[in-house]
């Protein structure tokens, strides 16, 4: 039984009344039994909610960032009246617009509300129970319990990348000949004969046909098609690191800002115990808002399938640290995307170091032939050097391997800063930083790899870019 407001305010009333009217023990026990009859006799009037029944419905999927909205349907099997309020619990990362709604289901009837979700994580997102608490007549007194209502929402990354499609797909379509411009001389699949115009390029003339016609002739060339993509996202401690843009400026840290930019930690010792002071210094550089280096990287890597299923190629994904996290395996075109946005809503970064070693005997197992392996990793000279740079070597020889890494737009701003010793120091530390990839970025390319490093914002359409220029130079 539970009881409401309205009984403790009534006990309060006939506090008084006893107080004024009848001063004594007797009066004390006369109220308080008149007061417990009246809640036993409402608690039994209520509606009964164990007969009560549940069904839910409405959407199973939702982009991050967008609202889902729910049905759940309560049907009333008792014999009384439910009338009170229903509660549904769900955790908070499913952002839950109104848990709290009044029922009034008579018997023999049901209700339908309407519950809406703006989920604030990517994942799947679990309904809990649904508590419903009935009230009697009075409102003094009712019951109370609880039903498992089971219903699960996935919420899938939000493909921000997805605006710089359109313009990907035109330079596509110029690519493989579909509009009016031609790329000549690019590729390696013959595509058809033309008329020589001034700007081709002299070694696609085909003197034969010329001969035939009469005419200078030149031949056009389309991109391979059919090549085998195999998009490789490591799910490591370093695709945990948070980067971004600017933040709050009332909480200044600098010192925050070396913390979450990656590998500036690595930075000569007398520098980066310096540039940490930065936080208790006025007027230094706000500190970044953080987002995990992993959901760029799931945006350029769900750009990269959407734009190369577009172009005819077979698309694999792969997640992976020391163990596989997430798989899709021979889709076919119109799949690519959906089941690449699904099988990464769930991935989330994992505290660990990644086994490169593991990583390249995955893609050699995924991959026996020609591949374009994109490794979408963090280029960090500590992790780099001793994990990915020893097995880069043998993956070039047999596929074409490109490494894409999120740099932290704070480590530029940071490199620029000037003003007293603090923001100094902070960028003495961030030149150390990039410095240190452009090493790397150098003995990856000198193994035979290309390598893209770009900010959040910059790193999907760049990846994409380096595929189109592959695909044109026919080196897929």
């Amino acid at each position: 039984m539970v009881v409401s407001g309205r009984l403790a305010l009534l006990a309060l009333l006939a506090t008084v009344v006893v107080g004024v009217t009848a001063p004594s023990s007797a009066g004390v026990l006369l109220a308080t039994g008149v007061l417990l009859v009246l809640a036993v006799s409402d608690a039994a009037l209520a509606g009964a909610v164990r007969p009560l029944g549940f069904a839910r419905g409405g959407d199973t999927t939702v982009r991050l960032g967008e609202q889902a909205t729910l049905t759940l349907t309560v049907q009333n099997d008792g014999r009384r009246r439910v009338r009170g309020v229903l509660r549904d619990a769900w955790p908070p990362s499913a952002g839950v617009a109104t848990d709290r709604f009044e029922v009034d289901v008579p018997p023999g009837e049901r209700r339908t509300l309407s519950v809406r979700l703006r989920p604030t994580r990517r994942g799947d997102r679990t309904a809990e129970r649904v508590v419903v608490r009935s009230m009697g007549p009075l409102g003094l007194a009712g019951r109370q319990g609880a039903h498992q209502v089971d219903w699960s929402v996935r919420v899938l990354p939000p493909f921000h990348a997805r605006r710089h499609l359109p313009s990907r797909l035109s330079r596509l379509r110029d690519l493989d000949g579909r509009s009016a411009v031609l790329i000549r001389g690019a590729g390696t699949e013959f595509d058809s004969l033309r008329e020589y115009v001034v700007g081709d390029d002299t070694r696609s003339i085909d003197w034969r046909a010329t001969a035939r016609r009469g005419d200078v002739v030149v031949r056009t060339w389309r991109p391979e098609r059919d090549r085998h993509i195999l998009i490789v996202l490591d799910t490591g401690r370093t695709s945990a690191g948070r980067v971004g843009g600017l933040a709050d400026h009332s909480q200044p840290s600098a010192g925050n800002a070396v913390d979450t930019a990656g590998s500036v930690a690595h930075a000569a010792g007398s520098v980066a115990p310096a540039a940490g002071s930065v936080a208790h210094s006025p007027g230094s550089v706000a500190s970044p808002v953080h987002a995990p280096r992993i959901d760029a990287a799931m945006d350029a890597a769900l750009l990269l399938g959407a734009l190369a299923a577009r172009a005819g190629d077979r698309v694999d994904l792969l997640a992976y640290d020391r163990r596989v996290r997430a798989s899709v395996e021979r889709p076919t075109a119109t799949e690519v995307l959906p089941r690449m946005v699904n099988a990464l809503a769930t991935v989330e970064p994992e505290l660990l170091e990644t086994d490169y070693r593991g990583l390249a005997a995955e893609v050699r197992s995924r991959a026996g032939q020609h591949a374009f392996v994109t490794i979408i990793t963090s280029i960090d000279s500590g992790t780099v050097e001793h994990g990915l740079l020893p097995v880069v070597a043998a993956l070039t020889g047999r596929h074409t391997v490109l490494v894409a890494s999120v740099a932290d737009p704070r480590i530029e701003e940071m490199a620029r800063a000037r003003g007293d010793a603090a923001t100094v120091y902070a960028a003495a530390a961030a030149e150390h930083d990039r410095r240190g990839r452009d090493e790397v970025t150098e003995l990856l390319q000198r193994r035979g790899a290309h390598v893209v490093d770009a900010t959040p914002d910059d790193l999907p359409p760049a990846v994409a870019d380096a595929y189109l220029d592959l695909k044109a130079a026919g080196r897929l």
